[in-house]
């Protein structure tokens, strides 16, 4: 799973502060939820971790990414899959698993990998006529 940097004030440009939609379920969520060492603070860290944003998002079934992190450096970033065997292509990649392994090397201080089927999804965004008090 790609790993955004939640130390950083700004986010990834290829993140958007817009969280993925809803869509028809069934599908999968990963969900990677990480603290990082001093040496994934910096460093190959963020070069890497642009490479996996840019891999996973040739999945086909990929149906994108959500990410937040906190002051505290808790990192979480969930994954949306179509199928199970997108979830797997993304798993088995050569290049995701060689930076799974560097980043328990050198990068992660702890981590935890959850997947699940999504069962029920739905999503809400305000109207713009009702933000400055119209309507």
């Amino acid at each position: 799973m790609s790993h955004q940097d939640a130390s950083t004030s700004s986010p990834s440009p290829s993140l958007s502060p817009v969280p993925v939609g809803a869509y028809d379920p069934p599908y999968y969520a990963v969900v990677f939820t990480s603290v990082k060492t001093q040496d994934g603070e910096f460093g190959e860290y963020g070069a890497t971790n642009e490479r996996m944003e840019e891999l996973v998002r040739e999945i086909p079934g990929y149906l994108g990414m959500d990410h937040a992190g906190s002051p505290g450096g808790l990192s979480v970033t969930v994954g949306y899959f179509r199928d199970a065997d997108a979830v797997e292509e993304w798993r088995s990649n050569a290049e995701h698993l060689a930076a799974q392994k560097r980043g328990r090397a050198e990068w992660y201080q702890r981590y935890t990998l959850h997947v699940a089927k999504v069962e029920r999804s739905h999503s809400f965004e305000r109207s713009h006529r009702f933000e400055h008090g119209h309507g």
